[in-house]
């Protein structure tokens, strides 16, 4: 029998921290879900949260239009954490004032404990919290009692004295508060009563229950990657059933250095996996030739990727699910792009499937999970580390890292100055601890010297960023010594290149990816 998972409802107002605030109840074991701030109580009280947190968001509580969720979510007897925005919304909502803040608070501020309560048990009397608000409690009824202060905010924690309510005008959630993940602790534990059951071993055990529930006797077909997502939920299906499972790797001609071999070594050889191979890189190129605008160059292997894709799956007999690593950040930013509170920054490819023209059922087993639970499942399955760490992959492959025309000279040059853009980041033990570090072939050539001889010849660009969620990103700092090492090696071992730079951009303004 399955065992009832611990769950917390987190009603989303649009905050820009909404992933971060999630984050840290998984952290601390207990599994969350989020949702709209419009959301009915009784959807709510279906999903038996042991707590609810109102999250943070850019509107005002008394403006016109602002976010409300229902007032009987102080009814359900569960304990609810508002943040910033929630904080105001609760304690509005709840008989407080609220009206713009005399002065704004945006940044580290000190804080002061000024209450003993379950919230704030085991912190320091003073410690430094993050602020981001423009309007705060102005005049708090006895019903509430103050909790914790900072110089400008008299209000910055508070509880409900008759109601199972607690609030926080500060953002426990990000780094920059000292002790945020002891209060997350505080109110999970102290307050709600969780005992921590969100365990990845049990979710690969409740996930293969789920997939042999949905897909019965039927047959699954999974477009196979060699990313991180795919490759964990390829070998999360062969444990739940078996060779029902049929794997598809489309080698488009666009991907790293030997990712094809690598992919069959691990999937067919060493997990015994149904792998369909597919040599594309024909088609692909021919129909990438001559084209350099990038948002052309994705629409067309997206569209060539899926044709391929479809006469693949026609050949493979009873198969009527097709599987797709969706995650969770996907799913909460195509909620957003739904028409919630948050501001659009993407809509994820895969929520939403393939074309329905296909005929075949969803199976996304990954979808309640984030990345770096993503990557625990992987390693609980027995996946290679290094396939586990691999960093993020754009869909495109390296057509969007050669700028301009895409052709396989170009494609070969690129695949060997990434391939040791790879192995120097891994050997200096740097591999994991990068968000993102590739090799970019620019559409330039330049003047050089090599034995005495001019040459004219390709440049290429080194980019490594450290990022969180990839919406912002700053370049890493590399030691001197390893990028002389990666400009010589590359200028050395291939063939065409005869200069290379370092990206020393921010995103913002730039992007991560050239194109």
């Amino acid at each position: 029998m399955e065992q009832r998972i611990e769950n917390v409802v987190v009603v989303d107002f649009g905050a820009q921290y909404n992933q971060l605030i999630a984050r840290r109840v998984r952290e601390a074991d207990v599994y969350c879900r989020m949702v709209p701030f419009d959301t009915p109580v009784e959807e709510i009280k279906k999903m038996a949260p042991i707590g609810i947190i109102l999250t943070g968001g850019p509107a005002s509580v008394y403006a016109p239009g602002a976010p409300h969720a229902d007032k009987a979510i102080f009814d359900l007897g569960v304990p609810v954490l508002g943040i910033c925005y929630g904080m105001q919304w609760g304690a509005l909502a709840l008989g407080a004032d609220v009206r713009a803040a005399a002065g704004r608070e945006y940044g580290r501020t000190s804080a002061h404990v000024v209450a003993d309560s379950e919230l704030t048990g085991g912190l320091p009397a003073d410690f430094t919290v993050w602020m981001s608000h423009g309007d705060a409690v102005n005049e708090l009824p006895d019903i509430f009692e103050p909790l914790v202060a900072t110089p400008s905010c008299p209000y910055a924690a508070v509880r409900h004295r008759e109601k199972p309510f607690w609030g926080v005008q500060f953002h426990p959630e990000v780094t920059h508060t000292e002790h945020g993940g002891e209060i997350f602790h505080n109110f999970l534990y102290r307050i709600c009563g969780a005992e921590g059951r969100w365990k990845m071993e049990d979710f690969i055990e409740q996930a293969v229950a789920r997939i042999r529930a949905q897909v019965g006797s039927d047959r699954v077909v999974l477009g196979l990657s060699g990313g991180v997502d795919s490759s964990v939920l390829a070998v999360l299906l062969h444990r739940a059933i078996g060779d029902r499972v049929t794997c598809i790797f489309v080698d488009h001609g666009l991907n790293r250095l030997d990712e094809g071999a690598r992919v069959r070594e691990t999937f067919e050889e060493h997990f015994g996996v149904n792998l369909v191979y597919v040599d594309a890189e024909k088609e692909f190129l021919t129909a990438l030739a001559g084209v350099t605008d990038p948002e052309q160059k994705r629409k067309i292997i997206g569209a060539e990727f899926i044709e391929t894709f479809k006469r693949a799956a026609q050949t493979i007999p009873d198969a009527h699910f097709l599987a797709q690593g969706t995650i969770y950040p996907d799913v909460i930013e195509s909620v957003s792009a739904k028409g919630g509170p948050s501001a659009v920054i993407k809509s994820h490819h895969n929520v939403g499937g393939l074309p329905e023209e296909m005929g075949f059922k969803l199976v996304e087993p990954l979808r309640d999970l984030f990345k770096d639970e993503v990557r625990k499942v992987g390693e609980k399955l027995g996946l290679p580390r290094e396939m586990v760490w691999r960093q993020p992959f754009p869909g495109p492959g390296l057509a969007v890292r050669v700028l301009g025309a895409v052709t396989r000279e170009r494609l070969d040059i690129l695949r060997e100055a990434d391939a040791i853009v790879e192995e120097e980041i891994r050997a200096a033990g740097l591999y994991e601890s990068i968000w993102q570090s590739f090799a970019v072939l620019l559409p330039v050539a330049t003047v050089g010297v090599m034995g005495d001889e001019r040459t004219y010849e390709n440049v290429i660009a080194i980019r490594a960023v450290e990022s969180q969620d990839a919406m912002t990103a700053d370049w890493v700092r590399l030691p001197y010594d390893l990028l002389g090492r990666l400009s010589s090696r590359i200028i050395n071992e291939v063939k065409g290149v005869n200069r290379v730079v370092y990206d020393i951009s921010s995103k913002p303004p730039a992007t991560i990816e050239w194109e």
